[in-house]
């Protein structure tokens, strides 16, 4: 298996908490050093242009992200891409494209983000969304329960995680989901925020099918403030959820209709935003490049530490810390993300004992979390297990 060691290219994260070991990366993934010139050009940028700095965020710096993100996924155009502070706004203007009058009906899972998950769950509560749930597990069988359950139809909305952010399972081939998807007129939106620079995803199959929905905070490496949603030309025209920045561009209404939409993927903007995610994200991809660090050795690399961290946790033989307790299972063509999620009623406890020695994981319920990302390095994994060895010796 790849190992990198590009921790030199952490070094102020490192050095802002030198004791601290970061296994949630999955999580809150350390910031690589390019994004601090980053932020510091978007103060720069807002103090010589003030008000004229959209025109650079427009003419420039969003083509160079878009331009990043569909080389990463196999997407034919950058004019699909469009940009959000947040996920929360996309599924919004998501379910605004709707008709009124009557429920929307949803299939999903289980196991999706909260994002998702409390936003439907309220609008479920005042009957404006039907939705039907699948569960994730077994997960082994989930693809097929999933396909067969969007083979019954009838749905306005198909909504599934690439990577389910509680266990680190997959939802399967993306484009045998599509393709299990009976209606064309049925809107297919995979939430990628677990699967994108952690996994190698090729949309290219169903780029003009499948909405894809991720950002930067996770495998990104660029923190807050910088999602983005891949649209499908014909899908959503005109959202009613829409903000000013949906303005601009060549904009086409219908006969009687006063508000125009750009038919590519600026119909789902919203409003005034802070650009500064925007730039680090485009550093982030400036940066890999010339470093020519490919998702495909990003995810080979949490890979192998993922091997070297079981290997030693088995090694320790932890209740809770079993190979056993594994959600998902690892190894050999096991499809997961770049996490290991341990099942245990032990979770809290042990996140918090390994806290107090500066390794930082995390726990949701009785799903304890370890992530891995290229912010890590050999040595930090061997230093991990050595804490981990301490904390629960008593």
């Amino acid at each position: 298996m790849t190992l990198l060691d590009l921790t030199a290219h952490f070094s102020r994260f490192r050095a802002a908490a030198p004791e601290r070991i970061n296994l949630a990366a999955h999580s809150h993934h350390d910031w690589p050093d390019v994004t601090f010139a980053a932020q510091q050009q978007c103060w720069l940028d807002a103090a010589r242009l003030a008000g004229d700095k959209w025109e650079l965020v427009f003419g420039e710096l969003i083509p160079r992200v878009q331009a990043g993100i569909i080389r990463r996924l196999g997407l034919p155009a950058a004019s699909t891409i469009a940009v959000a502070p947040n996920t929360h706004e996309f599924l919004r203007r998501l379910l605004s494209c709707f008709p009124a009058g009557r429920p929307i009906r949803i299939l999903t899972s289980d196991a999706e983000f909260h994002t998702a998950r409390r936003q439907l769950e309220r609008l479920e509560e005042d009957d404006l969304v039907a939705v039907t749930r699948i569960q994730a597990e077994p997960f082994e069988s989930f693809a097929a329960r999933f396909h067969a359950a969007c083979g019954t139809g009838g749905h306005d909305l198909v909504f599934v995680s690439q990577v389910f952010f509680t266990s680190s399972a997959t939802s399967g081939d993306l484009r045998e989901l599509v393709e299990a998807v009976p209606s064309r007129d049925t809107f297919v939106v995979i939430d990628g925020y677990h699967g994108f620079m952690a996994r190698p995803t090729d949309l290219s199959g169903i780029a003009g099918r499948a909405f894809y929905l991720a950002g930067g905070y996770k495998y990104a490496m660029a923190g807050e403030g910088c999602c983005f949603l891949h649209c499908p030309p014909g899908y959503g025209p005109r959202p009613r959820d829409t903000g000013w920045f949906a303005d601009f561009g060549s904009l086409a209404a219908p006969p009687g209709k006063s508000v125009g939409y750009p038919e590519h993927g600026g119909r789902f903007l919203g409003a005034t935003f802070d650009p500064s995610g925007l730039y680090r994200l485009a550093a982030v991809f400036d940066w890999l490049d010339r470093e020519s660090i490919t998702v495909e050795q990003i995810h080979a690399h949490a890979r192998t530490l993922m091997a070297r961290f079981l290997a030693g946790i088995e090694a320790l033989d932890i209740e809770g810390l079993r190979r056993a307790d594994l959600i998902t299972p690892f190894g050999g063509n096991a499809e997961h993300g770049n996490f290991l999620t341990f099942r245990t009623s032990r979770a809290g406890d042990i996140a918090a004992k390994l806290a107090a020695l500066a390794v930082h994981c995390d726990h949701r319920g009785d799903r304890l979390r370890f992530g891995f990302g290229i912010c890590s390095n050999a040595d930090d994994i061997a230093q991990a297990l050595a804490r981990v060895g301490r904390a629960m010796a008593g």
